[in-house]
């Protein structure tokens, strides 16, 4: 049971972690800045942001984005290096004592950044704001993977031509 408890709590605080931006895992810089202009445009769109509201928005949230990131890595940081020379009992307790410090510096950061994004734009489309960043990560997975299989598909189509054999 105990072992159920901290798998589950662990798969909880690495789920979590992955729920960063898609765009980190892209190493083309070039795509990187196609997904961020897409991200600025889908959330600008969706949220229905005026353009005196999208000049002041923009600073404060990439600023909070950047913040959340960092935390994120020191997070990731934390769960790759435990001590070695500890108990397991001991890692995993402390595992899951960081894993709440993690969750109250995230949701800390969260409230600070609502707060001053309320200064700008309307509580409506700060309450919407987690969803719509959602819903730009879940198109923007799904386009990944349509490509992905187009790419396998163009490859089997080529493995197969090359695989006929050759008539003279």
């Amino acid at each position: 049971m105990k072992n159920i408890i901290t798998f589950l709590l662990g798969f909880m605080f690495v789920a979590s972690a992955m729920a960063q931006d898609v765009e980190e895992h892209v190493k083309d810089p070039k795509a990187q800045e196609k997904i961020r202009a897409a991200r600025i445009a889908y959330i600008t769109e969706k949220l229905g942001l005026t353009p005196a509201e999208a000049e002041k928005f923009w600073p404060i949230y990439n600023e909070f984005d950047q913040k959340r990131k960092e935390l994120r890595l020191q997070a990731k940081d934390l769960r790759k290096n435990p001590d070695p020379s500890k108990p397991q009992e001991e890692i995993e307790k402390n595992a899951i004592a960081q894993q709440h410090q993690f969750r109250q510096k995230e949701l800390d950061l969260e409230k600070d950044y609502s707060n001053r994004l309320l200064n700008v734009i309307s509580a409506k489309k700060v309450m919407a704001l987690p969803r719509t960043e959602k819903d730009f990560r879940d198109l923007l997975l799904r386009r990944m993977q349509q490509q992905q299989a187009v790419r396998e598909q163009r490859q089997l189509q080529r493995d197969r031509k090359d695989q006929r054999p050759k008539n003279n």
